[in-house]
């Protein structure tokens, strides 16, 4: 594994960390405590010590099971959660301090841990950038001990370079990845400038990049790569990163002849992103501990050279750019 600074935070996180939207099972299937705990614990033995979560994976069973095996273990695990997307409609009136705040503390109680290493603001309205006195609510917290740093999880580079302007926001995470490269231009400039950490989410676009998908898979009911590609449940771009399905299958059709020998390309896509030294670390997910060991292999792996990196970014130029890249 190796190591790498989350911007002013100082912490010294593994670059390859840990997402838990759909730790437990996968999406759509009930949670599966044992399931969370093994993949958990799987990611830490193998030197991963930074996880993700968020107050509505899994209506908070996911922060429990952060919690458990982090407190379990005699690492220094650095988590980092989120808070927002409980407000129902999901509207910048609903963001209020005192709500904010409420938020952090069931967290704290879920996750059974003293102090949060990074609560970060989930996908907030773009209006709500535009309001200091919410921001300003977490030196509060940070006072009392309740939250350590400040960090955004964003849908658009906007919103990336607003938060930034706010001084106690220490990390942004953005989807970043083959198919989603617009926030390597202007953001990840200014973000450097400001020490900023950069969080890469979403970096195999749910899946597509893994290229085990075909026109027949089957998504499950309750699996947003059914229900949200055209952003009925929420916004488009967290859904195969806002690319047509069939258009995405025929970029990878492309990666698939650059790497004849993989049968699965998810640790080329992450190995892409690491390539890229404004990033602080990419947060796969898992859903059971054999994902996390395949996201791992990124260190098996040569060397992307310049030609492969060419020739990937190439297929971003040629299929996806025209369709997305203005977008997000």
């Amino acid at each position: 594994m190796n190591y790498r600074k989350l911007g002013k935070t100082n912490f010294n996180i593994s670059e390859i960390a840990l997402g838990t939207w759909q730790v437990g099972g996968k999406w759509g299937s009930p949670f599966n405590d044992k399931a969370a705990d093994d993949l958990i614990n799987t990611a830490i033995d193998n030197g991963v010590n930074f996880i993700d979560t968020a107050d509505v994976y899994e209506n908070g069973l996911s922060e429990t099971a952060v919690g458990r095996v982090v407190r379990s273990r005699s690492e220094r695990i650095f988590v980092a959660t989120k808070c927002g997307r409980h407000i129902n409609p999901h509207v910048n009136e609903g963001y209020q301090p005192k709500v904010l705040q409420k938020f952090v503390e069931d967290s704290l109680k879920r996750s059974g841990l003293e102090t949060l290493d990074l609560i970060q603001l989930h996908c907030p309205p773009t209006e709500v950038y535009y309001r200091p006195e919410i921001f300003e609510l977490f030196d509060r917290l940070k006072e009392q001990g309740k939250i350590q740093n400040l960090g955004v999880s964003v849908e658009k580079v906007e919103e990336g370079l607003k938060a930034i302007e706010y001084p106690n926001v220490t990390t942004v995470q953005i989807i970043f990845n083959l198919f989603r490269q617009r926030p390597s231009e202007l953001f990840f400039k200014e973000a450097q400038k400001k020490d900023i950490g950069i969080i890469a989410r979403v970096p195999v676009a749910s899946g597509l990049l893994t290229g085990l998908f075909d026109a027949k898979t089957i998504f499950g009911a309750q699996d947003h790569r059914n229900f949200n590609r055209n952003g009925a449940a929420f916004d488009k771009g967290e859904t195969f990163s806002g690319i047509d399905y069939e258009l995405g299958l025929k970029a990878v059709g492309e990666l698939k002849k650059l790497f004849p020998e993989a049968k699965n390309l998810a640790p080329i896509a992450l190995q892409w992103i690491l390539t890229f030294n404004e990033i602080s670390c990419i947060i796969p997910g898992a859903s059971k501990a054999s994902h996390v060991e395949s996201n791992l292999s990124v260190y098996d792996l040569p060397k992307l050279t310049p030609e492969k990196i060419l020739a990937m970014n190439a297929i971003y130029e040629d299929y996806i750019k025209p369709q997305v890249h203005q977008l997000w």
